[in-house]
């Protein structure tokens, strides 16, 4: 399955990863004010590594596979200008636009359905993920749950921000599919990204 991956797609998705990973440890901080040390920035950055590296890795996947299960290449492709958006709009008001890029399909033959599919795979993806996040976080304790309510919300963003209808996120594909598993799958990821800020943790 991997070799199916090109260097270039790899590059791409690592770049990206970096940024997202960046601008995700900015807002955990408070921003590029928030006065942290180069320790803190490293120990927030390194768990974000992980969580929103499995969240936004296998959410792009998710669209590359269920493309080509559909009998359509597809490859995942870095935008610049909304990496740059990203980590500003991270490090000035704390609000992570995660925009990366997109998997690209190639193909003018998809149908209502099968563009539904891939488009809702992204977020079912990240849904699925924030299971085990959730788990770690209420059952954990102190690092363990810190990873697990990070993992839970980077999650529930990704999923909850993709899904919604606007523009080429992928709300808006699934919405035109099928408003039911549209009303379905944004409701849920967004209750699960409310849940994350409001469930008590044992930090201790």
């Amino acid at each position: 399955m991997l070799e199916r991956i090109p260097p270039r797609e790899w590059r791409d998705l690592g770049i990206a990863w970096f940024a997202i990973t960046l601008a995700f440890s900015l807002v955990f901080l408070g921003g590029v004010t928030s006065g942290i040390s180069i320790p803190g920035f490293a120990f927030i950055f390194a768990i974000s590594a992980v969580t929103v590296g499995v969240g936004f890795i296998l959410h792009e996947l998710a669209h590359k596979f269920t493309a080509m299960h559909y009998g359509y290449w597809a490859e995942f492709r870095k935008d610049n200008l909304m990496l740059l958006v990203a980590v500003a709009m991270a490090a000035l008001v704390g609000f992570v636009f995660a925009a990366p890029g997109a998997t690209v399909i190639y193909g003018s033959n998809l149908s209502k359905r099968e563009n539904g599919w891939i488009s809702a795979s992204g977020a079912i993806t990240n849904l699925l993920l924030a299971i085990p996040f959730v788990a770690l976080a209420l059952i954990g304790g102190g690092l363990l749950s810190v990873i697990g309510a990070m993992g839970w919300k980077v999650n529930a963003m990704l999923a909850a921000f993709n899904m919604l209808p606007v523009g080429p996120l992928d709300g808006r594909k699934v919405l035109t599919w099928s408003p039911g598993a549209f009303l379905l799958l944004i409701g849920v990821a967004f209750g699960v990204l409310v849940l994350s800020y409001v469930v008590p943790l044992p930090l201790s």
